[in-house]
């Protein structure tokens, strides 16, 4: 097989907000319809007004699924019940695994300047969403950083960089979805291509310049989900002002979700137990 993808449609991302009134936006998961298996939801949130972020995320459940906190600029900090403590500065990621419950809280640790940088949901298949819940602190200088010929750099979060002859592995792999995480920045006229696992879904995430996919003369929508056809590799090719994007990619899960806030389970009985696990303190029990 030797088959590009091509954008198959956008999800425009919506301006809303999260936590104790965090603006942001968010494309996957804004509406029905708007997910991509196994993805459930991608945020945005990018300001320099302290008001935009201040108020932070304080302690609040999950179960079901994974959260990935990626910063670009800032220091957020994350606690959680299980007594993990993270300090999440620019570069960094953080991955949270919620599995059967946990309670955490991702506060800013300043009060003035820029707070960018993106959350990622990562629906479990139903043989995990009741594993022990698990957190992993990701320093920047565990990421790889690969520079390409034509001074591109791309950031390797999860999964493995596959362009031409050169492999190079993220911290996080051996998921069940085999997610690809990618942080790709591409001066003016630049091209990049990455390997893809045909029948993987996969999306670019557009957030600085422009870009296009190879064979096609439109550019994708910046700060929109472009969510790619099948195949087995994509090409960018970065516009005048270059561009920098985020590209992810995953096995689908093809199960049925149901979703309540922060828990994502197969059924509605497997809600109501959420919420009353939740409420009676059982979320987090062993």
């Amino acid at each position: 097989m030797n088959h590009a993808r091509q954008l198959a449609h956008i999800i425009p991302a919506m301006n809303t907000s999260d936590g104790a009134g965090v603006r942001l936006r968010r494309s996957l998961g804004s509406g029905e319809g708007t997910r991509l298996d196994p993805f459930l939801m991608l945020d945005e949130f990018s300001s320099v007004n302290p008001g935009d972020y201040i108020a932070g995320f304080p302690a609040h459940p999950h179960r079901g699924f994974e959260t990935v906190t990626y910063i670009l600029d800032g220091h957020m900090r994350h606690e959680d019940h299980l007594g993990n403590q993270g300090d999440l500065k620019s570069g960094g990621v953080q991955w949270m695994t919620a599995g059967r419950g946990i309670i955490h809280s991702e506060m800013p640790q300043q009060e003035e300047g820029r707070m960018r940088g993106f959350q990622l949901w990562i629906n479990l298949p139903a043989k995990e969403k009741m594993k022990p819940a698990g957190y992993r602190d990701i320093q920047p200088s565990e990421i790889p950083v690969h520079t390409l010929a034509d001074g591109g750099q791309v950031k390797v979060i999860a999964g493995h960089l596959q362009s031409g002859s050169v492999e190079i592995a993220g911290p996080i792999n051996g998921l069940s979805t085999e997610a690809l995480y990618l942080d790709v920045s591409l001066p003016a006229g630049a091209s990049f291509m990455q390997s893809t696992t045909p029948g993987h879904n996969a999306m670019a995430y557009l957030f600085e310049g422009q870009v296009k996919l190879e064979g096609s003369d439109d550019l994708l929508a910046t700060h929109s989900a472009a969510i790619l056809s099948d195949g087995d590799h994509a090409r960018f090719i970065a516009g005048p002002e270059g561009a920098r994007f985020l590209l992810l990619a995953g096995r689908p899960i093809n199960e049925p979700i149901v979703q309540y806030g922060p828990f994502v389970m197969n059924t509605a009985a497997e809600i109501e137990t959420a919420i009353r696990d939740f409420q009676s303190g059982r979320l987090t029990a062993a």
